[in-house]
């Protein structure tokens, strides 16, 4: 005979209290007589009961599960910030549900209506740009979202990120302090505002303080991939670029492996700073110099942001910008 689920019912009629009573001691609601708790928590145990989280959210109309849409979910950048959303929800007694979305608007938009259809009570969205359809279904929704590790062309949701502007200013400055007057900017594509706002004005930033005339030959704009930028390698250098600030650690490496295949030596004939310090990073040879995210952080401040929103206490819709630094490696000279 197969044997029955065990329910709130079981355990009542068990315990031989009200389902509410057994609600209000599976929810840590104080108002249950002492002895009346012990006596549902002995049957909870000798049942072994688990109590449904959608079930429990019922009454609440909570499901104390959010959701977090992330682009590729081997990509170690989205995987560091995923870590550190996770500890927190754990330690705030948050379920997560994980969404792969591969980049794809539509299956976007597919991912964020199902999360909704499982009445989430939150969602952390790591990722560029939104389309109008997936502004549009954030906008009908009460449910808070909060972005975290980039930025988006929504500036009503709320971002926890570094200052990319600031940050690759920085980098080209650097690079620029080293006697190039010819620094690249090698970048995904322009289109998304974190690239073709942030990114790109932070370039423009350094170069104007430098009193370096901007040369839009000098941004190359990829699709993203590892082939193509390995491919463009020797003919970057052979146009007289002697440094590249390049906007993630994927297309660095391409770049780096590009140039040391055809004889190019890095740092000695090209220097190169990164975006993310991820692992790829520290992988190649020669190590990357790179600006470092406290990506950990990012991912876990997004998460308690979230649940502020969740709960009512923090109404503010201010991005939380953290600090950022950059890590000297073996891709830049000393100088």
């Amino acid at each position: 005979m197969e044997k029955q689920a065990v329910t709130i019912y079981t355990v009542a009629r068990e315990a031989r209290v009200s389902m509410a009573t057994v609600s209000r001691v599976v929810n840590g609601n104080p108002n249950v007589k002492p002895a009346t708790r012990q006596k549902v928590l002995d049957v909870i145990k000798r049942l072994n009961y688990r109590p449904n989280a959608v079930a429990r959210g019922l009454a609440s109309k909570r499901t104390t599960t959010v959701g977090v849409v992330i682009p590729n979910i081997t990509n170690p950048y989205f995987a560091e910030l995923a870590l550190g959303i996770d500890d927190i929800a754990s330690m705030y007694k948050y379920n997560i549900i994980l969404a792969n979305s591969d980049y794809d608007n539509d299956k976007i938009l597919k991912v964020v209506r199902n999360l909704h259809a499982k009445q989430v009570d939150g969602i952390i969205f790591m990722g560029f740009d939104l389309s109008e359809e997936l502004r549009a279904e954030f906008k009908s929704s009460s449910t808070p979202v909060v972005v975290a590790g980039s930025v988006v062309n929504d500036k009503e949701l709320p971002a926890v990120r570094i200052d990319y502007r600031k940050a690759a200013k920085e980098a080209v400055a650097r690079l620029l302090d080293h006697n190039h007057d010819h620094v690249a900017l090698v970048t995904s594509s322009l289109g998304y505002s974190i690239n073709g706002d942030d990114r790109l004005s932070g370039y423009q930033d350094a170069l104007a303080e430098a009193g370096v005339q901007f040369d839009d030959q000098l941004v190359i704009e990829t699709d993203g991939s590892y082939k193509q930028i390995y491919d463009q390698a020797k003919a970057l250098a052979d146009s007289g670029v002697k440094a590249a600030y390049v906007t993630n650690d994927h297309l660095a490496v391409g770049l780096l492996n590009g140039l040391t295949d055809n004889g190019i030596k890095v740092p000695t004939d090209f220097e190169i700073i990164s975006s993310n310090d991820t692992t790829y990073t520290r992988l190649c040879r020669p190590m990357l110099t790179s600006i470092s995210q406290p990506l950990y952080d990012i991912g876990a401040v997004s998460m308690r942001l979230l649940t502020k929103l969740m709960e009512d206490t923090d109404d503010r819709e201010n991005d939380v910008i953290l600090d950022h630094s950059i890590v000297s490696r073996q891709s830049t000279r000393l100088q």
